[in-house]
C-alpha cells in the first residue's frame, strides 16, 4: 500500500507544502517541533482540510485530485481518527459508545478485527457497563481507540493521543497501543512530540519542520542521524532488536542476544527465542578505549565510532556501529578529547540501563 501526497496548506508565517510518497505499512510516526504542520498533514489526509493544488491517493484509491475536481469526503475514506481530546459520548455507556462506532462500519470490505477481538485486545470487558465520566483518562482513550477500530477503517490516524494524560496513565496505556500496532494489519500515522512513544510504536519516521518534510525513513536509522534534532533531544536514543537466549535463574536475569552483542536485563516472563526490542538512551551509554573490568555495569559491547557532533557547550553526541545496530552516546567534550574519539576509532560502549519494548 502506498500514499501519494501533494498539497499546499496556507498558514500564517509559512505554508505547509507536502510532496511525498509513503509506503503505508506498519506504524509511521510524524514528529517535529510544535506548530510545524504535523496535525495539518493528518487533517489533509482525513479530508478535514482540502489545501491547494492537492493530490492524494491511498492504496490505489484516489481521494483528492484538484485538477479533476475530485474530492472524496471524510466519511467515505474509511479512516479512524484518534484525537488528543477524548471525544466520547458522555450520555452513553462504554458499550453504547462502541456500538456507535460499529454501526458506522461499511458492510463491504475486509474486517480489521471483530468486536470480541477488539474488546479483548484493549481489555474493555470490565468497562462495558460504565459511563465515560466514571473512567480514568487512560481507560477513556482505550475506549476511543476501540470505537475507531470498530468502524473498520483502512487507515488509523492518531493525533498526540497521549498528550493529555499524566505520566502514570501514559505508562499504563502504552502497552495497549503496542498491541494494536503489533496485532492489527492496518497502517497507522501517529503524531507525537515524545521520542519514547515513537520508538515504542513506530517502524518509520516522518520528520517535519516549518511545513516541510525534512526527512523520512526507517525509525531505527532516522533517530540516530546526527544531522537531525532527534539525536540531540534529552531522550535521544536508538532501538536494538534482540531475542531471549537464556535465563539466569540464580540472579533473576534474562540473557538477550542481538547483532550488537549480549545484554542482561531483569528476568522476563517469556520463553526462549522470544523477540524483543530494547531502547537504549544516549545518556545511558559511556565509552571506554579498553575493555572495562571490575565494573558494576553488566552490559558492554564492542563498537566503532561512526561520527560525532556537538550537542551542548559541554557535550557531544557520538554515533556508534555495533554489529548491524547503531547506538548513540552523549559524553562530555572533554571525554571525547581525552579518549581521542573520532570516526573509525574502536571503543567499548557501557550501557548503564535499557528499556524493554515488547
Amino acid at each position: 500500500m502506498m500514499f501519494e501526497i501533494r498539497t499546499r496548506l496556507p498558514r500564517s508565517g509559512f505554508d505547509c507544502e507536502f510532496d511525498t510518497r509513503l509506503e503505508a505499512r506498519g506504524g509511521y510516526a510524524i514528529i517535529g517541533p510544535s506548530g510545524s504542520g504535523k496535525t495539518s498533514l493528518l487533517r489533509f489526509i482525513a479530508g478535514l482540510e482540502k489545501g491547494c493544488n492537492s493530490f492524494l491517493t491511498f492504496d490505489g484509491n484516489l481521494w483528492q485530485d484538484d485538477k479533476r475536481g475530485l474530492f472524496v469526503p471524510p466519511h467515505k475514506r474509511r479512516i479512524g481518527y484518534i484525537f488528543q481530546d477524548i471525544l466520547l459520548f458522555e450520555h452513553l455507556s462504554v458499550k453504547d459508545n462502541l456500538h456507535f462506532g460499529k454501526k458506522r462500519a461499511p458492510s463491504n470490505g475486509a474486517i480489521v478485527a471483530g468486536y470480541d477481538e477488539i474488546i479483548e485486545l484493549l481489555d474493555l470487558q470490565s468497562l462495558l457497563k460504565r459511563s465515560p465520566d466514571a473512567l480514568s483518562g487512560g481507560e477513556k482513550q482505550r475506549v476511543a481507540i476501540a470505537r475507531a477500530l470498530l468502524t473498520n477503517p483502512v487507515l488509523l490516524l492518531m493525533d498526540e493521543p497521549l498528550a493529555s494524560l499524566d505520566p502514570e496513565s501514559k505508562n499504563t496505556i502504552l502497552p495497549y497501543f503496542e498491541r494494536v500496532t503489533q496485532h492489527l494489519d492496518i497502517p497507522i500515522l501517529y503524531v507525537s512530540h515524545s521520542l519514547d512513544e515513537v520508538t515504542r510504536l513506530a517502524d518509520h519516521v516522518l520528520y517535519i519542520e516549518r511545513g516541510h518534510i525534512l526527512t523520512q525513513g526507517a525509525m531505527r536509522e532516522t533517530v540516530a542521524r546526527l544531522d537531525l534534532p532527534l539525536a540531540h533531544l534529552d531522550m535521544a536514543g536508538t532501538v536494538v532488536s534482540a531475542e531471549i537466549a537464556d535465563q539466569d535463574n540464580q540472579f533473576n536475569l534474562s540473557i538477550l542476544h542481538s547483532s550488537a552483542g549480549t545484554f542482561s536485563v531483569e528476568q522476563l516472563p517469556y520463553p526462549l527465542t522470544t523477540k524483543v526490542r530494547l531502547r537504549i538512551n544516549a545518556r545511558d551509554v559511556s565509552l571506554c578505549r579498553e575493555l572495562p573490568t571490575d565494573t558494576s555495569i553488566l552490559n558492554c559491547v564492542a563498537a566503532t565510532v561512526i561520527d560525532l557532533a556537538d550537542d551542548t557547550q559541554a557535550h557531544v553526541v557520538v554515533s556508534l556501529a555495533a554489529g548491524d545496530e547503531v547506538l548513540l552516546a552523549r559524553i562530555t567534550r572533554k571525554s571525547a578529547h581525552t579518549l581521542g574519539i573520532k570516526p573509525g576509532v574502536k571503543v567499548y560502549a557501557q550501557v548503564k540501563s535499557v528499556v524493554l519494548m515488547h
